[in-house]
């Protein structure tokens, strides 16, 4: 009898769980099949749920109109080493507010914690202007050199993780010779891949989808990224609504990919961050 429950509960856990998964995916199903059908399909009352005839030219038909190719390689671009900055620099300030002890450690801890209350908006004004002093509007790096100072987010977030690594691990490295470096990249780092790897997607994530950054910072075509190149298209050819969804599929598929191939180590990072200290 108690079996029986068991196994009727499972069944139930997973029958909601299946029900709630295709409640998620059934906008991207709409987006994609939108994006294959015809015209005369897309506002069809009742909907069109299986396009005929899929429509696969508009594919390439949607990607000729701008150029995604050299908009993909700039976004690629900015995602690569805004992520590179990011795990460097929030892995070097979260070591050192989780493993040295040092004066004012918690005051500027509390202050990291006052700063990620504060929205972009109220920093929107002031950050363009020290770009704009710097002359550096109309170039990519006041989208990839801010990385490099850390992110308040990040780092709270490796600094939970680090602190439940046991310290006397450090301890032994230390007690070998090795310095406060050698012990962050040899000890540390890679024990806290999976926080690393949570840091890294959602700082790509960010990067990908950023819109406004590329929008205040970026007035050179050839310099465009996949954001701005998806609202020109939707400018231009606003009511080809097939090929605005082929559009943004191009644009939403790598982030589909890599979510589903780092899911584990995603939410492994995320739940072996534990809020200690």
């Amino acid at each position: 009898m108690l079996h029986r429950r068991s196994a009727l509960s499972v069944a139930l856990s997973h029958a909601v769980l299946i029900c709630v998964g295709i409640l998620f995916a059934l906008p991207f199903y709409w987006l994609v099949s939108t994006a294959v059908k015809p015209d005369e399909q897309v506002l069809a009352m009742p909907p069109v749920w299986i396009p005929r005839p899929v429509r696969w030219d508009n594919f390439p038909r949607a990607l000729q109109y701008v150029p995604f190719l050299q908009y993909t390689l700039n976004t690629l671009k900015i995602c690569l080493l805004t992520v590179v900055g990011t795990v460097l620099s929030c892995s070097l300030v979260a070591y050192s507010l989780a493993r040295i002890k040092w004066r004012g450690r918690n005051l500027v801890f509390l202050s990291l914690l006052a700063v990620m209350i504060l929205p972009g908006q109220v920093t929107m004004v002031p950050t363009f202007t020290i770009f704009k002093s710097l002359h550096w509007i109309g170039t990519i790096l006041p989208l990839i050199v801010p990385s490099f100072f850390g992110n308040a987010f990040f780092i709270f977030l490796l600094r939970q993780f680090y602190m439940t690594i046991p310290g006397e691990l450090s301890d032994a490295a230390r007690m070998d010779g090795c310095s406060e470096g050698a012990i962050l990249m040899r000890v540390i780092m890679p024990l806290a891949k999976p926080a690393l790897a949570t840091v890294g997607l959602f700082t790509f994530i960010g990067a990908w989808n950023d819109f406004l950054g590329p929008l205040l910072y970026l007035n050179d075509e050839a310099q465009y990224t996949l954001s701005i190149g998806l609202q020109r298209f939707v400018s231009q050819h606003g009511a080809e609504w097939s090929m605005l969804m082929a559009a943004s599929t191009v644009m939403t598929l790598p982030i589909v990919v890599i979510f589903f191939f780092a899911q584990r180590t995603f939410i492994q990072g995320v739940t072996l961050t534990g809020i200690k200290g």
